[in-house]
C-alpha cells in the first residue's frame, strides 16, 4: 500500500493500447492509490482490440481536483487525445506543479503538445521519436527515462519498470 491516500490521473480515448492502460490502472489500484480515469467526455472508450474502459471524470473536472499524478497509456489514443484542449492544459498543469507525469508508447505525443519536453530526456516507441525531438527532447533508447517529474517508456515490455518508476517518484 505504497501509494494510499494518493490520487492518479489515468487517460483514456479511443485506440488505447490495451496493457498500456489495464497494467498500470491495477498496479496503481494494487499499491491503494485511486485511479481516476480522465478522458474529454464522461463515456465509454474502447481499445486497439475493443476492450471497454470507462471514463470517471472529464479533463475539465480533473483541473480542479487535487491529482498527485498523471499517466497517459499509448497506442493511438494520444492522437486523439491531444485534439482535446482541456487533456492538453491537464497534462502540461500537472507539470508545472512538479507531480509526475508519465507516458508511455505513443503517450509523448501529449507531452509534445503540452511543450513539456523541450530540454528533457524522454524515450518513446520508435516511430514518434522524431517528434520527441522535434519538440526539443533528448531522446534515448531505455525501457524507462526518468527526467525530473517527467517519465516516459516505450513499449508493453517496458511496463514493469515503469510502474515501479511511477510508483517510486510518488513515495
Amino acid at each position: 500500500m505504497l501509494l494510499k491516500g494518493k490520487t492518479i490521473a489515468l487517460f483514456v480515448e479511443d485506440e488505447y493500447e490495451d496493457n498500456e492502460y489495464w497494467y498500470p490502472y491495477y498496479r496503481m489500484l494494487e499499491e491503494g492509490a485511486r485511479v481516476e480515469t480522465v478522458a474529454p467526455e464522461k463515456k465509454k472508450y474502447y481499445s486497439k482490440n475493443g476492450a471497454p474502459a470507462e471514463a470517471t471524470m472529464t479533463a475539465d473536472e480533473a483541473k480542479n481536483c487535487s491529482l498527485d499524478a498523471l499517466i497517459i497509456p499509448g497506442g493511438y489514443a494520444p492522437d486523439k487525445m491531444r485534439r482535446s484542449k482541456a487533456m492538453v492544459e491537464l497534462v502540461k498543469k500537472i507539470s508545472e506543479e512538479g507531480k509526475p507525469v508519465a507516458s508511455i508508447c505513443h503517450g509523448p505525443w501529449m507531452m509534445a503538445s503540452a511543450g513539456i519536453l523541450k530540454g528533457k530526456k524522454a524515450t518513446c516507441f520508435f516511430s514518434i521519436k522524431d517528434d520527441v525531438i522535434n519538440a526539443g527532447a533528448h531522446y534515448l533508447d531505455a525501457e524507462v527515462v526518468q527526467d525530473g517529474n517527467l517519465i516516459t517508456s516505450r513499449v508493453p515490455s517496458d511496463l514493469p519498470a515503469f510502474c515501479r518508476t511511477i510508483i517510486q517518484a510518488l513515495q
